[in-house]
């Protein structure tokens, strides 16, 4: 296998450690293969145990888990004009006042 075919997504080394785990390979074993084929574009050991586990607990899916985005409801026109009128009235004003001021993170 060439150098550039062994370059395998997370997605594609899930799915792999997903085939092991249905013929009953350990994670030990599934990783053992792995680096042999896969070499030093193998996944870590670390990563390699904890997907069969997941996977043994009916997990279906070899994609993430979607995560939840921040709302970027803080850059309003109102607020960009407040900090504005803050920066031009103290040039050396910090972030924190600006923040509470706004009721927004910093």
């Amino acid at each position: 296998m060439s150098a550039e075919s062994s370059n395998l997504s997370n997605i594609e080394h899930r799915t792999v450690i997903k085939h092991f785990v249905k013929k009953g390979k350990t994670p030990k074993e599934i990783f053992e293969d792995m680096v042999s084929v896969l070499q030093e574009s193998a996944p870590s050991y670390t990563m390699v145990k904890k997907w069969p586990r997941s996977f043994q607990q009916e997990r279906g899916s070899c994609e993430d888990d979607p995560r939840p985005r921040r709302l970027v409801t803080v850059v309003t026109e109102e607020n960009v004009r407040k900090i504005k009128k803050f920066v031009l009235a103290d040039r050396r004003i910090k972030l924190w006042p600006i923040a509470e001021e706004l009721q927004i993170s910093k």
